[in-house]
């Protein structure tokens, strides 16, 4: 009778070529881990009565390398996104530019002038490898790069409100992605905050009235995902910040999406730029570096010297420091608009810049390799936080299938994995977010999904 001693052991195992083989690739303790744990599955599943027959040693083996493989696959895996929403979230928002890709892989390879300066020899600063770019391009007194927005805005608020008060619309009390709320961002800076206005409207009296107790700052937060129509009303952000300067009052503006260019020119609502920021007299300006800045994920904040000094020293500040790679990415995308190039080398720019009948091309050339598929009109979409309810007009690659939904996951079983979406029992794919070098993979992952 079969028992579970009739197992090889763990010792026969570890003698076998196919176990040498494991060990050369996955380290001798993690091979001997995953072969203990192949071991007591099968015999856990013997004696319960889920298994009747004890494999042999090749498929022990065999069970033991699909183990190691499953525990050292990395989670976080390149995509091809062909869901046409060019800043999505949890496909990582922008792919970076060539250039800045060159630039973190420089530094993040070897040592660095982080905080080093060569001229005196001596400790230097990071905070000034993407200052200078930020004042020259934007006219900014002061620049700082931190990890990312929200922690910029806390940073802010902690440096110049802490147990002061600090006003806000009620209009402008948004939750962000992950369950992330404005409100508690500012009360953990220990900023007092002051609420104003009504949900759909704010008056300027309404600002009159609040600040005629002293009061650190005004902040305006970007809406980010969501837009307010109808019965609403807002004053004009020059008034608001003459009217804080004239209380005493510092303007910080978070402007979330850090828009650079005007997005009108692509056929879209116009969004705040930093500049107008600027131009308008905000003493601060926060904004992300991957949103439609086209960056790495980080935080940017510009404005007065005065007041950046007193936040480039605040304790906090070292808590949310960049890193150098997202340092040297940052300056890298930058430098494509002090360039006048960014259209040219940043993707979401560039995807951004296409026209509908570019892609109803690469829709067409899709079809003729496919031998499958029609083209339909569609919608692509900015997303990221940035111009909700905001579309661009785009050609589709339509597929009819038995299943849509077990196509689309057949997708992501791919390699690289392909995101989709389907509308009426369409499997739709839409080219604009599909990079140029990735169309090759994208054709191999749908034939080997349409003729298995």
């Amino acid at each position: 009778m079969t028992t579970p001693r009739d197992l090889p052991s763990v010792e026969e195992l570890l003698q076998t070529q196919a176990a040498a083989e494991l060990i050369a690739q996955y380290g001798r303790s993690l091979t001997l881990s995953a072969i203990r744990d192949t071991l007591a599955s099968i015999r856990a599943k013997f004696l319960s009565g889920q298994a009747t027959v004890l494999p042999l040693r090749d498929l022990v083996l065999a069970q033991t390398s699909a183990l190691l493989d499953g525990w050292t696959k990395p989670t976080l895996r390149t995509v091809i996104n062909a869901t046409g929403v060019i800043l999505h979230t949890n496909l990582g928002r922008a792919p970076l530019s060539d250039a800045a890709l060159r630039a973190m892989d420089i530094v993040g390879r070897g040592y660095s002038t982080l905080e080093y300066d060569l001229e005196k020899g001596a400790r230097g600063s990071r905070l000034i490898h993407a200052e200078a770019v930020l004042q020259k391009l934007t006219g900014a007194e002061s620049a700082v790069v931190v990890n990312n927005n929200a922690s910029a805005v806390l940073l802010v608020l902690s440096a110049l409100a802490n147990r002061k008060r600090a006003i806000i619309s009620r209009s402008q009390l948004v939750e962000i992605g992950g369950g992330f709320r404005i409100p508690d961002v500012m009360k953990q800076s220990g900023a007092r905050l002051v609420e104003i206005g009504a949900t759909n409207k704010v008056h300027l009296r309404d600002y009159e009235e609040v600040l005629l107790t002293p009061s650190a700052l005004v902040l305006r937060a970007h809406r980010s995902n969501f837009k307010m129509v109808g019965f609403t009303a807002e004053p004009e952000l020059k008034e608001v910040i003459a009217l804080a300067h004239a209380a005493g009052a510092y303007f910080v503006d978070d402007l979330g999406s850090g828009a650079l260019y005007d997005t009108a020119k692509y056929g879209l609502t116009h969004e705040p730029t930093v500049q107008e920021s600027l131009a308008a007299g905000a003493d601060i300006v926060c904004f992300s570096g991957d949103k439609l800045l086209g960056g790495p994920q980080a935080g940017i904040i510009i404005g007065r010297k005065a007041l950046l000094d007193k936040v480039k020293k605040h304790p906090l500040a070292r808590a949310v420091r960049a890193d150098k790679t997202c340092l040297a990415g940052v300056a890298a995308t930058l430098l494509h608009y002090l360039k006048d190039e960014a259209e040219r080398e940043i993707p979401i720019l560039k995807m951004m810049s296409l026209t509908p009948k570019q892609i109803q091309g690469r829709v067409a050339a899709w079809i003729l390799e496919l031998g499958q598929g029609e083209i339909v009109e569609g919608e692509s979409t900015v997303g990221g936080g940035s111009l909700p309810g905001e579309t661009f007009p785009t050609f589709l690659l339509s597929l009819t299938v038995e299943s849509p939904e077990r196509f689309l996951k057949q997708l992501r079983a791919q390699n690289p994995p392909v995101i989709a979406r389907t509308d009426n029992d369409k499997v739709l794919l839409d080219p604009r977010t599909v990079l140029p070098e990735q169309e090759g993979a994208l054709l191999v992952g749908l034939k080997n999904v349409l003729n298995s």
